[in-house]
């Protein structure tokens, strides 16, 4: 089944194009690494699937529910709350205004926080938190929603290696459980290795398939406008 279905999506910012045509489906059970250069698009298109932007023309579907991990500093780390409010916050639409949580709401921050290792820092101050920690918060926010569809906003930028493995092995279970991951990443020889699919994306989608296939260095230089000797796509492996 299809849990994102992207077709001819254009979107214009400040009277450019942000994104043109861009097709893009994601099944359930995939993990998908969009990549690209800063500056491609890759936001932009997590922003208009979450109805944050209008798209100028194109169609996007879905089916199920959306979880959305933004980038670190998009959070207000300043705010006076605990690590288990914070999470809660992620069911605020299902809450609706001004209401309580229920028990649904508290079971399901629970089992997030669980699954990101952080029940024992429930109680903690958001502030206090390491960076690692601040990243598992906005992960655990996101699955208290229980989502279908997971979007991730460079989610390993600046993160020790212990919790790049577990937030790695979490996304790879969420998927083997049913559900679709599309994350954005600037770290490509990690993309290629944990990432089903990998989207090249520069305003349109340039290439996309598994990474075995993506062995053609054209359409790299194409998706980032560099030369041969560029040291990207000597990290890929894929000179020649």
């Amino acid at each position: 089944m299809t849990a994102l279905e992207i077709t001819g999506l254009s979107v214009r910012i400040g009277g450019r194009d942000a994104l043109s045509e861009v097709d893009l489906r994601l099944g359930d059970r995939e993990l998908v690494g969009l990549i690209g250069p800063n500056g491609a698009g890759k936001t932009t298109l997590l922003r208009a699937v979450l109805g944050l932007l209008p798209a100028t023309a194109g169609t996007i579907r879905l089916d199920g529910t959306i979880g959305y991990v933004p980038q670190r500093h998009e959070f207000a780390w300043d705010f006076p709350i605990s690590v288990e409010k914070a999470v809660l916050t992620g069911r605020t639409s299902a809450i609706g205004f001004l209401r309580r949580p229920r028990r649904d709401d508290r079971d399901a921050v629970r089992d997030a926080l669980r699954r990101v290792d952080l029940t024992g820092l429930a109680r903690r101050p958001i502030g206090e938190l390491s960076g690692g920690q601040r990243q598992r918060v906005l992960v655990a926010r996101a699955l208290a929603v229980r989502p279908r569809l997971l979007l991730l906003d460079e989610p390993f930028t600046g993160l020790d290696v212990p919790t790049q493995e577990l937030l790695t092995g979490l996304f790879r279970t969420l998927t083997d459980e049913g559900n679709a991951v599309l994350m954005t990443t600037h770290d490509l020889p990690a993309a290629a290795a944990l990432c089903d699919r990998l989207c090249l994306l520069n305003r349109t989608i340039v290439a996309d398939g598994p990474p075995g296939e993506l062995r053609d260095p054209e359409v790299w230089l194409r998706a980032f406008g560099v030369t041969r000797s560029d040291q990207l796509i000597h990290s890929l492996g894929i000179a020649r």
